[in-house]
């Protein structure tokens, strides 16, 4: 079992930053690859950012490269998202999400952070 907890989420104006934590517990070991997936009211969940645990397979959705940032921390067992340039469409619930080493799905989830960017 892998548990997620998202912190750092918050309300900022239109050009500010937020940076997001996601601390993992239990069966850590386990884990292939952490994202950051996103979904806005009315709308389905979205990616957004992913990480391999060497940090060396880093992927971003279109709508945020350039300005979102992911990484981790393996000895704290924690992924991070920087957000940059942050616009209104970037309003969401964030949710922090895992995988195994033998899926192809992120199994694991967060309970989610709100983030809202005002004008």
């Amino acid at each position: 079992q892998v548990q997620l907890v998202e912190s750092g989420g918050g309300l900022v104006q239109a050009g500010g930053s937020v940076r997001l934590s996601c601390a993992a517990s239990g069966r850590t070991f386990s884990t292939s690859r952490m994202g950051w997936f996103r979904q806005a009211p009315g709308k389905e969940r979205e990616f957004v950012a992913s990480i391999t645990w060497n940090g060396l397979s880093i992927n971003y959705a279109d709508s945020v490269k350039g300005r979102f940032t992911i990484s981790r921390d393996n000895a704290k067992s924690t992924v991070y998202l920087q957000m940059n340039s942050l616009k209104p469409e970037d309003t969401a619930v964030y949710y922090c999400a895992a995988r195994s080493l033998t899926s192809s799905q992120y199994t694991y989830w967060g309970q989610g952070a709100q983030v809202t960017v005002s004008s």
